[in-house]
């Protein structure tokens, strides 16, 4: 027999050892199971020949927009926003929109398409989508925090003059002022204008903690009414689908109805609040327990404060991001993806984040956005 046959003997009878063990492990299991009157469940053997998930394509994005770079997902395409300016990039990795302009400390909000950057502490904003630039300003004052609603129209709250008073302007959908609000005593933190442009909520700071103050239809200076935690801060507030004004406080979530009641929506005060991520109908809450270790929960919601998914974690997240029904959950060791009841969907076997990721940006359809300081990398499952 020659020399090159006998290594394909060889494997040949090692292939044939090999499927001898699997058809008897599978006899086996099969006696046992009837035996003790289970039923059946055959996925474990089809697993032996299948291949196991794998990460389908991971491609880089190159944004060219400076430093401290933060990111949007813009339909179906991603927005950045650096110290040199904005740039859009579509899921095919096509540049499609790049505007250059300079900002210090650049900050990015997005909501059904549109998205404004703006500068903290300096003076510029942009408003756009994914292939135009919308409107272009210079606000009036040092700029603290912008928002956009779903109708394009863009509020920006800045503080001005001698005494650098809390201001809050709100813009239509072609950049034009409408209104605008000065705040009597207080530092304002945001402002949020209600999905049918009529109400606006300006948050800012007290002696005592955090106060909303709502503005019902844009036409007065005097608010009508208002919410104050005292001894609590409010890091964030949102308009919901039906009108009512959610806010994020560091020990529940508060709701605000139109004419401004308060109530609780859903409450941790014997949890951390280790993060949180929106999505149309759905909050989701990474809340982390008391004490050493990562060890905590992620709580997903519905509009109406029910409770729609829950599950145990012990790692650490370090960044979580709701888009088009799926939570992208970026861990120090991984990333995976749930659906709104918390659910793990596209499995990504032994896939690790590049080294410095920071933050992860649900793409929908199985994909996200893990970024860094130095990379960003489109994995998709």
């Amino acid at each position: 027999m020659s020399s090159d046959k006998k290594p394909k003997k060889r494997l040949r009878r090692l292939i044939g050892i090999v499927f001898s063990l699997v058809s008897l492990a599978a006899l086996t299991y099969i006696a046992v199971t009837l035996i003790s009157g289970r039923s059946l469940d055959m996925s474990w053997l089809g697993g032996i020949f299948s291949p196991r998930a794998q990460v389908e394509a991971v491609d880089e994005y190159h944004f060219e927009v400076g430093r401290d770079r933060v990111f949007a997902a813009l339909g179906d395409s991603v927005a950045a926003a650096g110290t040199l300016g904005v740039q859009v990039i579509d899921v095919g990795g096509n540049e499609t929109l790049r505007e250059a302009f300079r900002m210090s400390r650049p900050a990015l909000r997005e909501e059904n398409g549109r998205a404004v950057a703006f500068d903290i502490g300096g003076t510029a904003v942009r408003v756009f989508s994914g292939r135009q630039i919308i409107s272009s300003i210079e606000a009036g004052g040092q700029i603290v925090s912008a928002s956009i609603n779903k109708n394009g129209w863009f509020c920006v709250c800045t503080q001005e003059g001698g005494a650098l008073r809390g201001v809050a302007t709100v813009y239509n959908d072609s950049g034009t002022a409408v209104y605008r609000v000065s705040l009597a005593s207080g530092y304002a933190l945001s402002a949020a204008l209600s999905p049918d442009n009529k109400n606006l909520a300006v948050l800012n700071l007290t002696d005592e903690g955090s106060r909303i103050t709502i503005y019902q239809g844009l036409s007065k200076q005097e608010p009508d009414s208002a919410f104050n935690l005292n001894g609590g801060l409010i890091l964030e507030m949102r308009y919901l689908s039906n009108g009512s004004l959610l806010a994020v406080s560091s020990d529940a979530l508060v709701v605000l109805d139109k004419s401004g009641a308060s109530s609780i929506f859903y409450e941790y005060f014997d949890k951390r609040l280790g993060g949180y991520a929106f999505d149309g109908g759905y909050i989701a809450l990474h809340l982390l327990d008391y004490g050493v270790g990562y060890g905590g929960r992620l709580v997903t919601l519905d509009e109406k404060g029910r409770q729609v998914g829950e599950l145990a974690t012990d790692r650490e997240l370090v960044s979580i991001s709701f888009g088009k029904g799926r939570l992208a959950v970026l861990r120090n060791d991984g990333l995976a993806f749930y659906d709104p009841e918390l659910l793990e969907l596209l499995p990504l076997g032994d896939y690790a984040p590049p080294v410095g990721a920071n933050a992860i940006l649900a793409l929908g359809n199985g994909a996200a956005l893990v970024t860094g300081e130095n990379s960003a990398i489109v994995v998709r499952s």
